[in-house]
């Protein structure tokens, strides 16, 4: 018997948990929104899922793997230091692209989702971004690619916010591509603003 259809539904049921979850908070979206929006009884939900803590475990654990994976390939990479720092701007933006509702869900209810022992693992991820970003920053540095007086924490932090809080208003979709957008920033980053 073929578990495809069944593969299909749980992916079908998760999309929508995600966009419910990141249109309206984790705290604030119900087993039945979930369950209604799917045209599926709130029973029928736990055929696939044991709780919508597994669900929003399930969404926010795999968008992370695959981000994490390719900020461990650049950092692995033979490039220089300022093409790699460009590289980890332009996969975070395809990130929020690809998997919107997942960031905005990272970046709206972490901090709540922090306070049981489950989700540890974000706090791990948030250790983890920071580690790249500073050795992306001192690479530079170390190369003369970047500025020796930056404060690398502070510098980190900018890219981290800037970056990051973007999910909340970048629509896929939108007027401009997440690439633009993305080249827009490396060139604000990297160049300034000075005319």
């Amino acid at each position: 018997m073929s578990t495809e259809p069944a593969t299909t539904r749980r992916s079908e049921l998760l999309a929508i948990a995600a966009r419910l979850f990141a249109e309206k908070g984790f705290r604030n979206t119900t087993v039945r929104d979930i369950a209604d929006a799917a045209g599926i009884l709130s029973g029928s939900l736990y055929h696939h899922f044991d709780s919508k803590e597994s669900m929003v475990d399930e969404i926010l654990s795999t968008f992370q793997e695959e981000l994490f994976g390719q900020y461990d390939e650049i950092l692995a990479s033979a490039d220089g230091p300022r093409t790699k720092l460009e590289r980890a701007v332009r996969v975070s933006f395809d990130t929020i692209d690809r998997h919107h509702d997942e960031v905005a869900i990272f970046q709206n209810d972490a901090a709540y989702l922090l306070t049981f022992d489950r989700f540890a693992y974000l706090g791990d991820r948030n250790r983890q971004s920071r580690e790249v970003w500073l050795r992306l920053l001192q690479g530079g540095v170390d190369a003369g690619v970047l500025r020796d007086d930056l404060d690398l924490e502070l510098t980190y932090r900018f890219i981290r916010d800037t970056v990051w809080v973007a999910v909340s208003w970048y629509r896929p979709g939108g007027r401009r591509t997440h690439t633009e957008i993305a080249e827009q920033y490396l060139t604000i980053l990297l160049e300034g603003i000075d005319a």
